[in-house]
């Protein structure tokens, strides 16, 4: 565990400092477009049209399953040939969970959205947002633009960065692998429209299972980072400061209303730390969700300082992530 927590602390600096560099990824193929071409493959061969409602389901069932082995068998290979080449293959192993990270990236497209609509407006606006969200930004305006930028940062601190710390943690490289399957099949197949329905069924499961504690633990990083920091909503002090307290309560009522079962959780946090209601209706092509509002008692209308603010309690709910890595590899260290 002691070589765990020293390779993680490591890959998230890396992560950190690099994030995903273009170049590379112009040259070679990232791992998660590996593992997305791999899953379109299986689509395409056992999601026929032809196949009952129950085919299909049992069909995803074997495709995940297959997905999971091979990601199983290759993180097991890949730690075991890390673990013959001592050091150097430590410094190896904390790049491949590097790139599986997603914190400089999240950033930069979370912070890009912001410039467009400084430089660009509405129009150049929406064209960042696309970059990260699923639904259809046409209709956005400013304050909608940057909910949405926003909502997409809360949910995937816990997708991105939290939920492959965790499980890395706990199953090493398999472990980690295994989740970027799961994870990277629910945002291609584990959707409710008919095509992917019950194909999907397995995919979504099982990412909602696997992202249960990740998404809670987030939530907590957030209240967390709001309070020791004394950050405060609207850059307010004093009594209209949300506590530490307040905000959990806030997302423990809230998240609920969210349509997943996990990302409510680190979206009603960041909602309650920046006194924004995130969530409302949203469009997904030709789909309207009335979704609920998460936090309504906040402010509907979010501006660039909320943007800035959001990512300024990211960092620092990360940094206390990285702070009690550094505490536990301390605490287990030989005197």
């Amino acid at each position: 565990m002691i070589a765990r927590l020293a390779i993680l602390l490591a890959a998230l600096v890396l992560d950190r400092l690099i994030g995903d560099p273009p170049w590379l990824w112009r040259t070679v193929k990232h791992p998660v477009a590996v593992i997305g071409e791999a899953i379109d493959v299986l689509e395409q061969r056992l999601n026929r049209p032809d196949f009952t409602g129950e085919t299909r389901r049992r069909a995803g069932f074997f495709a995940l399953g297959l997905l999971l082995l091979g990601a199983l068998i290759l993180g097991g290979f890949v730690s075991a040939l890390c673990d013959a080449f001592g050091f150097l293959g430590m410094l190896v192993e904390a790049a491949i969970v590097a790139i599986f990270l997603a914190h400089k990236s999240l950033v930069d497209h979370v912070r890009a959205v912001g410039t467009a609509l400084r430089q660009g407006g509405l129009v150049e606006g929406r064209r960042a947002v696309a970059m990260i969200v699923g639904r259809d930004p046409s209709q956005l305006d400013q304050p909608g633009i940057l909910r949405a930028a926003i909502e997409s940062l809360a949910e995937n601190a816990s997708d991105g960065v939290v939920a492959p710390v965790f499980w890395y943690l706990l199953l090493g490289l398999p472990g980690l692998l295994a989740y970027k399957v799961v994870n990277t099949a629910d945002s291609m197949i584990g959707h409710m429209d008919e095509r992917y329905r019950d194909f999907g069924f397995a995919s979504a499961k099982l990412d909602d299972w696997m992202n249960f504690l990740p998404a809670r633990l987030t939530a907590v990083l957030f209240a967390t980072a709001a309070k020791i920091s004394g950050w405060l909503p609207g850059g307010r002090s004093g009594a209209g400061a949300p506590s530490f307290l307040a905000i959990l309560m806030t997302t423990r009522r809230d998240a609920k209303l969210h349509r997943s079962p996990n990302a409510g959780w680190p979206e009603t946090a960041m909602a309650a730390a920046l006194g924004l209601s995130l969530g409302g209706p949203r469009r997904y092509r030709d789909l309207i969700i009335d979704a609920p509002q998460l936090n309504p008692s906040g402010r509907r209308v979010a501006n660039l300082g909320d943007l800035a603010r959001a990512i300024t309690l990211f960092e620092r709910a990360m940094g206390i992530m990285l702070a009690v890595i550094v505490v536990a590899l301390m605490a287990g260290l030989p005197a």
